[in-house]
């Protein structure tokens, strides 16, 4: 009976720590302590703000930002990807559960839980399976499409913590309409301090940079940080100004009182019922998580000439969910913001996630207490400043400038999503581009080409000047061949031969576009050569690829071609053409 061991390259490369670990110095603790330092002051009011996105208790956001992070340090190749609560993904957790109809908080809290299990169990499988390239499956169209609507959503629900009214609601529609029901119990205490901070977030994004640079002498790095930790600043500030004024005597909603200590840890339970509803929402935030990540984790990496493996990200983040949903919090995924502090405060390994747990695990014990007057307009603020930086309404533009095909999956993306939910929306946006693909691709374009004079290369004869032959038709297919373009290839040749002179000899088939024949696509090869056979007329191919030629001698096709297989189209011009130098003008 035999025994495999791991080597210890495989141990490397399924434990990332042991690469770095092995050679940490006291420079990489300088810069991940720095690192760790700001990154915690950052995360502690976006995590609390982020919880209450997803319709969670605040001391959920910190629970989810302690144990994923030690998890990603252990098992991600990113040395800068901050792990935790995203404004998307805790859009797309509050989408899932609030459909559930779920009686008490602690139901919701632990059905979080299990959305955040169930997503580390499809990311470690699709680690094991090597599928980071499912993450193809969503275009950047549709990405960009679905986070800027994602934005849009999250803004426009975030409005009634600013007016202190009560609102609900699961698309745009739905919220604008509950808001409206509330104007007429507008708090406007809190609708003062929720402008405040709103202007004063917005004037820390788009004017303290530049004055910090200006009058202090600050580097662009360094003042960039310190504006993507200003929310702090209104922590504190509006903390001190509703105990002070004592606000909630006056109608202003504050967090409350934050449980003091260390994250539960434990298994939740829930029934199969819930279990089978969180199935679908699970895989979408799994995908949406990974491709937003790895995003981040590229970008970063190519600016330090690192590189990640998008494979082991896939496991990295499953064992970070997995450590969420087994110490209270919800899915997590690589944040973008924090992962920028991260990068700009100096963070050389992922050890800085790891001190950044500690930092986030002393704030649990330590200062959560001092969160009871922190009102919630404030966190509501923060994140209406966060998201929009997402929203890019340029896309739809840019799209419809560029590709109809593109637009058309942006625009149902975007209008989805706000109109009837995120899951429809990016699942509609994912579909749509599908669609769009196999309708590209089943209308490929074929060009007749012939040769430009005094050289070997071959041109659309509607594009260029170029020799052509009567005895010869050349077509250029700029496509793959599959089942869906099979039937469309057949009738664009047998149509072209029809339209020939009586001249016409040989077809040749340039396939230099062509990557793929399957099989749909090479039985009607095979009707092809046997109609122009029928005709008098042979059929010939060139420049096929190694691979695909490959194929073809598995199969009888080649046997019984009428003509021939040329290495290169210039070879099939000159060897089948009756006269080289006709030349056929085209404006």
């Amino acid at each position: 009976m035999t025994k495999t061991h791991l080597t210890k390259p495989q141990w490397n490369k399924l434990f990332p720590i042991l690469n770095w670990g092995s050679t940490y110095n006291r420079q990489d603790l300088g810069g991940d302590v720095t690192a760790a330092v700001i990154v915690t002051i950052m995360l502690i009011p976006q995590s609390l703000a982020y919880a209450l996105l997803a319709g969670l208790p605040a001391e959920v956001g910190l629970y989810a930002s302690i144990l994923p992070l030690v998890a990603y340090a252990i098992f991600g190749t990113s040395r800068v990807l901050a792990v935790g609560p995203v404004a998307v993904v805790s859009l797309m957790s509050a989408s899932a559960l609030s459909t559930l109809g779920l009686e008490t908080l602690a139901d919701y809290v632990a059905a979080s839980a299990v959305l955040a299990l169930m997503s580390g169990v499809l990311l470690v499988v699709m680690g094991a399976l090597k599928l980071g390239v499912v993450a193809n499956l969503l275009s950047h169209p549709v990405i960009a499409g679905f986070i800027t609507a994602s934005g849009l959503l999250i803004a426009v629900s975030q409005v009634k913590h600013i007016l202190g009214v009560k609102a609900s609601g699961h698309n745009l529609l739905e919220i604008l309409a509950s808001l409206g029901q509330g104007l007429g119990q507008i708090n406007f205490v809190t609708l003062a301090l929720g402008l405040a901070v709103l202007v004063f977030l917005f004037w820390l994004r788009l004017g303290l940079s530049d004055l910090l640079q200006a009058r202090f002498g600050l580097s662009k790095q360094m003042a960039g940080t310190i504006v993507r930790i200003g929310p702090v600043f209104a922590v504190f500030g509006t903390i001190a100004l509703s105990w002070g004024f004592d606000l909630p005597a006056h109608g202003v909603s504050v967090v409350g009182v934050v449980p003091t200590g260390l994250p539960p840890l434990g298994l939740p339970q829930l029934d199969s019922a819930v279990l089978s509803a969180l199935i679908g929402p699970a895989v979408l935030i799994t995908i949406i998580g990974y491709v937003e990540s790895v995003s981040v984790a590229k970008t970063l990496a190519a600016k330090r000439r690192q590189k990640i493996d998008p494979n082991q990200e896939l496991t990295a983040l499953g064992a970070a969910n997995i450590a969420s949903g087994l110490s209270g919090g919800y899915a997590v995924t690589g944040g973008f913001a924090r992962s920028v502090v991260n990068f700009d405060a100096g963070a050389r390994t992922p050890a800085a996630g790891a001190l950044t747990a500690i930092g986030l695990t002393l704030a649990a014990i330590y200062l959560t207490p001092y969160l009871y007057f922190l009102p919630t307009a404030t966190l509501a603020a923060t994140i209406i400043v966060a998201v929009l930086s997402l929203v890019d309404l340029t896309i739809l533009k840019t799209a419809w400038r560029y590709s109809r095909a593109d637009f058309a999956a942006v625009f149902v993306t975007v209008v989805l999503t706000l109109l009837i939910g995120v899951e429809i929306g990016v699942g509609a946006g994912v579909v749509t581009s599908i669609a769009l693909f196999l309708w590209k691709t089943s209308r490929p374009h074929v060009a007749e080409v012939g040769q430009v004079p005094g050289s070997q290369h071959f041109r659309n004869i509607d594009r260029h000047q170029v020799h052509t032959d009567p005895s010869l038709v050349t077509l250029r297919i700029d496509e793959s061949l599959y089942f869906a373009n099979a039937r469309r290839m057949e009738e664009l040749i047998l149509d072209r031969v029809h339209r020939g002179t009586a001249q016409l000899r040989h077809v040749v088939l340039m396939c230099s576009a062509v990557n793929e024949i399957d099989l749909s696509a090479l039985e009607s090869l095979e009707a092809i050569n046997h109609q122009l056979s029928d005709l008098g007329v042979n059929l010939h191919l060139s420049e096929v690829k190694g691979p695909v030629m490959d194929r073809l001698k598995r199969s009888h096709f080649l046997e019984e071609l009428t003509g021939e297989v040329f290495l290169s189209q210039n070879c099939a011009f000159e060897r089948l053409s009756k006269d080289p130098a006709s030349e056929q003008e085209v404006s």
